[in-house]
């Protein structure tokens, strides 16, 4: 069972920056894919980015491209997300996710099995 827990949300201003980071725990295999999604209240929840572990390929979504960047430290079983030049249409709870898929999309939250609990973004204009 994959265990997921988000950290480093927090409150910035427009065009700040934040990292978050997500300890994960439970791998069975080596072979996965991990992720970012957010969700703001009323709306669907929507993917970020997502990482492979076995080259290390990302995939963002457009929103984001060149301001965000995902990546993962192997020694301490965390991945990350960092986030440049926040906006305040980006504020909303952000979520770790992991699937041991073929190919899951970011564009489908449900082709991921395992997520953590959550952290709070928020941004100021």
């Amino acid at each position: 069972q994959v265990h997921l827990v988000e950290s480093g949300g927090g409150s910035v201003q427009a065009g700040g920056s934040l990292r978050l980071s997500c300890a994960a725990s439970g791998y069975t295999y080596s072979r996965y894919y991990m992720a970012w999604f957010r969700q703001a209240p009323g709306t669907e929840r929507g993917g970020v980015a997502r990482f492979y572990s076995i080259t290390g390929s990302t995939d963002y979504a457009d929103s984001v491209k060149g301001r965000f960047t995902i990546s993962q430290d192997n020694a301490k079983n965390t991945l990350y997300l960092q986030m440049n030049n926040l906006k305040p249409e980006e504020t909303a709870m952000y979520y770790c996710a992991a699937s041991y898929g073929l190919a899951p999309s970011i564009r489908r939250h449900k082709d991921f099995d395992y997520w953590g609990q959550g952290t709070q973004v928020t941004v100021s204009s």
